[in-house]
C-alpha cells in the first residue's frame, strides 16, 4: 500500500471515532494532516467540534479548513486526541518529535480522555529506538552544555532547518538523540527529563490509548489492553 494511501486510511479510521460534539485535539505532522481535513470535513457537515492544534501549522490548516479553535492558553476539556507517531513498540510506547511539536503534543496529550495515534505499518517496531531518534526539547541557553550531558545517553544530534538550528514554535532547539534499541524507555525518559536544560523528551510512555496502524492491505486498531481488530470499512 502506498504510504500516502496508507496514511489517509488510518486518518479516516480515526475519524470515526470523533464525537457528534466536543473538543478534539489535533496532533502535528504528515498523517495527522489527513485527520484534520477529516475533521473539517466533518464540520462542514454539521458537526458542533471544536479543536485544540498542536502547532502552527496545525492551526494553520485548521483554520482554513474553518475547524472552530480554542486558544493555546488552556484549561481544556478534550474528548479525543489524535495524532502521528515516528516509532510505535509492542508495548504501544511511542517516539514523537519528528516535527519538533512534541511539548505541545504531551501536553495535549495528557489533557485528552482518550488518546489515539495514527500510523503506517513501517513506524512498528518490537523496541523503541530501532529506528529512530529521540528527538528532546532543548532551552537555547548553555544548549551546548546540555548537549555534552547528553552524551551520557547516546550521541546527540543538534537539528539543524537549513544553515540554522531548527526553532521550536516556544522558541527552543531539538537535540536529536541516538541510543539504539531502547531497554527501557520509561526509565530513559526519567533521566533525561531531570537533565537541567530538557524541556521535554519524544518518549511518550503508556500514552496511547488505541493505535491505527495501516498494513499492506487492511487498517487495524490496536488497543492498550491487546485488542485488534479491523476498522471498519468507510
Amino acid at each position: 500500500m502506498d504510504a500516502d494511501v496508507a496514511k489517509r486510511l488510518a486518518a479516516q479510521a480515526a475519524a470515526d471515532l470523533v464525537p457528534d460534539a466536543g473538543v478534539v485535539g489535533l496532533g502535528t505532522g504528515s498523517t495527522t494532516r489527513y485527520f484534520i481535513n477529516e475533521v473539517g470535513r466533518l464540520v462542514s457537515e454539521g458537526r458542533k467540534l471544536s479543536a485544540v492544534p498542536t502547532s502552527r501549522r496545525s492551526r494553520e490548516l485548521a483554520t482554513e479548513l474553518r475547524i472552530p479553535l480554542l486558544d493555546d492558553m488552556g484549561p481544556w476539556d478534550i474528548d479525543l486526541c489524535v495524532d502521528g507517531a515516528d516509532e510505535v513498540s509492542a508495548e504501544l510506547d511511542l517516539i514523537k518529535g519528528g516535527g519538533g511539536a512534541h511539548t505541545r503534543e504531551k501536553i495535549v496529550n495528557r489533557h485528552s480522555r482518550q488518546n489515539v495515534i495514527i500510523v503506517d505499518e513501517s513506524k512498528i517496531s518490537r523496541r523503541l529506538g530501532e529506528k529512530r531518534t529521540v528527538p528532546l526539547e532543548v532551552v537555547v541557553f548553555g544548549h551546548r552544555a546540555t548537549g555534552a550531558a547528553l552524551r551520557g545517553f547516546g550521541e546527540p544530534a543538534l537539528r539543524f532547518a537549513g544553515d540554522d538550528p531548527f526553532l521550536t514554535d516556544s522558541g527552543n532547539y531539538i537535540y536529536d538523540l541516538e541510543t539504539g534499541p531502547i531497554e527501557d524507555p520509561v526509565e530513559l525518559e526519567e533521566e533525561l527529563r531531570h537533565l537541567p536544560g530538557v524541556i521535554e523528551t519524544g518518549l511518550f510512555c503508556g500514552r496511547a490509548d488505541i493505535v491505527i496502524v495501516a498494513g499492506s492491505s487492511s487498517v487495524e486498531l490496536w488497543h492498550r489492553d491487546g485488542r485488534r481488530y479491523p476498522a471498519k470499512k468507510t
